[in-house]
């Protein structure tokens, strides 16, 4: 694509006369020890040449050299601000760039690293190629690590969180290290009491031996610096006075200590609460988020806790928590903490209305929403959502119940900001800093053939640990109710005479489940500290739900019955599911740089139903094709195994199974402004458990399934704009494993019949 666009487009067509265009960068390293990753060492050269697209095509600065001279017309300005200028080699910029990576071959303990540049041109070619070849030498290594620490209280937490250390004997000396570690030591000081203590007070003392590479390192804790009623030896541990939270904090007025003038305080468990007025926060709800305690030595991570509890607060627009002096006793320096928070508006309203034109039949659609974020003085959120939806219809409607379509709904939310559960201690609610959903929703719909009823309602547990590397979810309870009053004579008989799958949909059920949900990520918060920083990502998704199990076991107490697939227990006289249910997803990123990306994906999953059901609940069965799996096919017109599915409403019903298996190679870069590519090879469908009539060749079987895996390739664009990223994703079939059609597309491609075009927001993995 890139080649033939830029056919004609010389790189050097915007280079001056006289100058030259950065061709390429490399770096060569002397380096015997492993050390010396040139890839990182590409960040210290001050002048890169334009980005390549695939490591081979200077996409950018084709684009840009699309544009004529004429930077008068608005077409050649639109074209350079999408593309890139070429980068015109500047030998000043090359001679930092010298100092900058022998500067950073010191900082990694190569004492005597020399580095060279090596520039090349050929006659004519208005082009410069550049290699900086670096000879680190031999570096230093620490042989010997001791500590010179005068204050004995900080002397001994340093020495019992040694085994946390940055710096060990036998590491390089290097001063991104040695400053890590005096990071850590400060953080953990100051996690220790010590509010006042900042790295720093640390220095380090490398004595080496003359002809010796090997480097005796002292640690040293300095003395504090010199500050009233403040031993000059020893460095003076802090603890929390008071502890102050202003509820109707204003940064635009109070600008000052005097300003903190309150009519109203209230005391809790330690706490004053000063306000003006009525408190839009019950009490217990702040002392529940607070962290920081009168009377505890000062903790900066409990500081960190307060802010991530307290930002949780829909109410709350802005934290702010200070620390200020409160003298000195008995050896202590004393700390007076205020907590300042701005309240929100609380309430919020919507209005959404929709035009709708089914061939020629017109509708419309209205929708009314209300937010309330602290309707219970506690910052619990409720939300409502009214909606109705007419659409009238034309031609004979004899023989059916309306001449129209109409939908009402109706959704209903309330989220607590804590783990709302009888019988668990504060202590382990506030450790866990779950919030927790309950949810109901009701839908009416009219529709010429029959009247539908769909109610759900349901409660959730949501909570994160870890540097919010994992999340969790927990659905103790969620039940789904799809109830016909009415319908058409013989309606399901006609529709799905004898169809399981489609006749399901249309009849009265019930299903009572329970879930849990995981999610972890390897991506986490990047401490100066770390040893490694981090290039790649990871993550899993897992969960599993059980469906009917209450339910079932109630009616065995009370009710014994011997063939319960063919005489099933009901609820309110309507058959309920029971089911298992399991789902993994694993993906992972390497990036390569801050432009190109390989990320990598498989997902299992497996349902089972037993007990009162003979077939999964048709919204719970897995389906394969679009946006998020095997891209070469639509949404549902994948599998499932062998099945020859169609364009037909049953077919599309039919293709859904209870086993799938999804696996993704994806190729990711930057091209230009916001556009981002892919180039993408899917693999994978779905399988029955049963062997169900309407599903033939669905069945999994071990010694076939892989001969049934579908596989796709295509290419995409998506548009990244930071706080979210739309995809257009193109994907053409390679292998079909549909009988009775064409089995390698990727042989005998036909435009029409095997591609797909997907549209969706976000990544597919």
């Amino acid at each position: 694509m890139s080649v033939v666009l830029f056919v004609g487009c010389s790189s050097v067509r915007h280079v001056p006369d006289g100058q030259l265009l950065l061709n390429s960068i490399s770096i060569t390293s002397n380096d015997t020890t492993g050390s010396v990753d040139k890839d990182h060492m590409l960040a210290y050269v001050r002048q890169l040449p334009n980005h390549k697209f695939l490591w081979s095509t200077k996409f950018q600065l084709g684009v840009y050299n699309l544009s004529g001279n004429d930077t008068t017309k608005w077409w050649n300005r639109w074209i350079r601000r999408m593309g890139e200028a070429p980068v015109i080699y500047d030998p000043d910029l090359t001679d930092k760039s010298v100092a900058q990576l022998r500067q950073a071959l010191y900082n990694k303990g190569f004492l005597s690293a020399e580095v060279m540049a090596n520039t090349v041109s050929k006659p004519g070619s208005k082009k410069m190629d550049v290699t900086y070849i670096l000879n680190p030498g031999e570096p230093h290594i620490i042989k010997n690590i001791g500590y010179d620490i005068v204050d004995d209280a900080i002397d001994s937490i340093v020495r019992n969180r040694l085994r946390h250390s940055v710096v060990r004997e036998g590491d390089l000396l290097d001063m991104g290290l040695l400053d890590g570690e005096r990071l850590r030591i400060a953080t953990d000081l100051r996690n220790r009491g010590y509010f006042s203590f900042s790295k720093d007070y640390i220095t380090f003392i490398a004595d080496t031996t003359q002809g010796s590479t090997a480097v005796d390192l002292t640690i040293r804790v300095n003395a504090p610096y010199p500050m009233a009623n403040a031993d000059s030896a020893r460095h003076i541990p802090s603890y929390i006075n008071n502890v102050y939270v202003i509820i109707n904090y204003d940064p635009a007025r109070m600008l000052s200590d005097n300003d903190f003038v309150f009519n109203d305080t209230i005391v809790y468990n330690d706490i004053n609460i000063l306000s003006n007025g009525r408190s839009y926060l019950r009490p217990n709800v702040i002392d529940e988020n607070c962290y920081i305690r009168r009377g505890e030595p000062y903790r900066e991570r409990m500081v960190t806790r307060t802010y991530q509890a307290l930002g949780r607060l829909d109410i709350l627009n802005f934290v702010n928590i200070q620390m200020k002096p409160a003298g000195y006793v008995d050896g202590k320096q004393w700390l007076d903490a205020y907590i300042l928070l701005t309240p929100g508006k609380p309430q919020t309203m919507s209005l959404e209305l929709e035009g709708t034109n089914s061939e020629g039949d017109l509708g419309v659609a209205a929708s009314v929403g209300y937010s309330h974020r602290n309707i219970g003085r506690g910052s619990e959120t409720f939300s409502a959502k009214l909606r109705g939806a007419y659409e009238s219809l034309s031609g004979n409607l004899s023989g059916l119940i309306h001449n129209r379509y109409m939908e009402y709904s109706l959704d209903l939310g309330l989220s607590f900001p804590k783990f709302k559960a009888p019988f668990l201690s504060s202590g382990f609610k506030r450790r866990i800093q779950a919030s927790t959903d309950v949810h109901m929703s009701m839908n009416y719909q009219e529709r010429p053939e029959y009247t539908r009823v769909i109610a759900t309602a349901g409660m959730s547990y949501q909570w994160k640990e870890r540097h919010r590397q994992r999340r969790h979810i927990w659905t103790p309870i969620d039940i789904n109710y799809i109830y016909l009053p009415e319908s058409t004579t013989d309606f399901i008989d006609q529709i799905a005479p004898d169809n399981p799958l489609l006749r399901y949909s249309y009849e009265d059920h019930f299903i009572e489940s329970m879930s849990y949900r995981y999610y972890y990520s390897s991506k986490r918060e990047e401490h100066p500290y770390q040893r490694n920083k981090q290039a790649n990502v990871w993550t899993i998704r897992a969960g599993a739900e059980i469906a009917g199990n209450l339910l079932y076991a109630i009616n065995s107490i009370f009710t014994h019955r011997d063939d319960v697939r063919n005489d099933p227990y009901k609820v309110f006289g309507i058959r309920y599911s029971q089911y298992i249910k399991g789902e993994a997803d694993y993906s992972f990123t390497h990036i390569f740089d801050n432009r190109n990306s390989l990320a990598v994906h498989a997902g299992l999953g497996i349902a089972y139903p037993y007990g009162n059901s003979r077939i999964l609940p048709f919204e719970k069965r897995f389906y394969g094709g679009g946006a998020n799996g095997v891209r070469g096919w639509n949404v549902r017109t994948l599998g499932p195994g062998c099945y020859n599915g169609s364009n037909s409403v049953s077919s599309f019903i039919n293709q859904c199974g209870d086993i799938r298996l999804d696996m993704s190679v994806e190729y990711r870069a930057k091209l230009f402004w916001v556009i981002e590519t892919a180039l993408f090879i899917d693999a994978g469908n779905i399988w029955t458990i049963h062997n169900y009539e309407n599903q033939e060749g669905g069945m999994f079987h071990f010694n076939t399934f892989y001969k049934q895996l579908a596989a796709s390739y295509g290419l995409g664009i998506r548009l990244n704009f930071d706080y979210f990223l739309l995809r257009f994703d193109l994907g053409f079939k390679a292998h079909n494993p549909a009988r009775g059609q064409e089995e390698w597309p990727l042989i005998h491609p036909r435009w029409g019949r095997d591609t797909s075009f997907h549209f969706s927001i976000g990544y597919p993995f």
